[in-house]
């Protein structure tokens, strides 16, 4: 049994694009102003560059991986849009961005 309600009605296309759009705009304001404190602007100016983001992915697929394993959904969605997150900072990073995604994945329909 789930513990939180999924029903896929609560949200249309465009409240789910408009997040995804919201939050990589968040992102990208992040990149250009990389205000203290913040673990976004962070992951822009890690030593370790790039790698601190590809090693979060690879973190948080593991740790998705472990809860799909498990049974447990809600951790499943919470460490989903761990991965999203991370993708779309990975994106920014590539001067890529959500419509670069969005594009590839509908060639795939």
């Amino acid at each position: 049994m789930r513990s939180r309600g999924f029903a896929r009605s609560a949200h249309t296309m465009s409240d789910t694009e408009a997040v995804l759009d919201d939050l990589f705009a968040v992102i990208e304001q992040r990149k250009a102003d990389l205000p203290e404190g913040s673990y976004t602007a962070s992951l822009f100016t890690h030593e370790k560059g790039e790698n601190a983001v590809l090693e979060k992915l690879g973190e948080e697929t593991t740790e998705l991986i472990l809860a799909a394993k498990d049974g447990d959904d809600e951790e499943l969605v919470h460490e989903g849009a761990d991965i999203v997150y991370h993708l779309l900072v990975l994106l920014s990073m590539h001067d890529l961005d959500v419509e670069d995604l969005r594009a590839e994945l509908a060639e795939r329909r």
